[in-house]
């Protein structure tokens, strides 16, 4: 089984290219205004028409209003729609994509019971919470605390870095794992070594 490896957090070209070029499964644009790794839909235009084939483009959303979802959909053309905000199963639906539903590990979550809420989402991401933050913290959580009988379906985000991320993966066996400030040299830039050593600690992780 090969982990997907997902990049998140693309703000230029260059930067997706060398992604894609080393491994990368898919790339993820952020369209939440408080993020430093923003983008407008015609940047993420420009960077996706740039792309080779079979590279999942992914656009992500934090409570985000409809018609901007709407906009950046028909002007980017993205595969998958990602959402980091209280969005209901409904919400994400309705907007003639696939999409992917991120929930954040709260102490007292049940995982299994927020899972159920989204029969339709095509995967969901697990990530760090920290209060007032939806995404994007650097911090890991305890990689226990996923149930095992949705370990194998789930995409592992939050704090990961080529440093822990064959642990992370030995431990947990996701089906996916997705990072964004692990690979970078700052904010919405990406380290192309750094993102050539996480890429190669996974297939490390997977062969182990």
């Amino acid at each position: 089984m090969t982990t997907r490896v997902k990049i998140c957090g693309i703000t230029r070209l260059e930067d997706g290219l060398a992604a894609v070029r080393l491994g990368a499964h898919a790339l993820g644009f952020v369209f939440y205004a408080k993020s430093p790794r923003c983008v407008t839909p015609e940047v993420a235009a420009s960077i996706i028409a740039g792309l080779p084939p079979f590279v999942t483009t992914t656009a992500l959303f934090v409570d985000a209003a409809p018609d901007y979802i709407e906009q950046v959909v028909a002007s980017t053309g993205v595969d998958l729609l990602q959402f980091h905000g209280n969005e209901s199963a409904a919400f994400c639906g309705g907007f003639n994509r696939p999409y992917i539903k991120a929930l954040r590990m709260k102490p007292e979550v049940d995982i299994a019971a927020r899972v159920r809420e989204y029969p339709d989402a095509r995967g969901v991401l697990l990530d760090a919470y920290r209060a007032g933050v939806p995404g994007g913290t650097g911090e890991a959580f305890d990689w226990a605390r996923i149930p095992v009988s949705l370990r194998p379906q789930i995409i592992l985000a939050g704090g990961l870095n080529p440093d822990n991320i064959r642990s992370a993966i030995e431990q947990v066996s996701p089906f996916a794992v997705d990072v964004s400030g692990g690979v970078e040299a700052a904010k919405g830039i990406k380290d192309h070594n750094k993102l050539k050593q996480f890429i190669e600690e996974v297939a490390r992780a997977d062969k182990s």
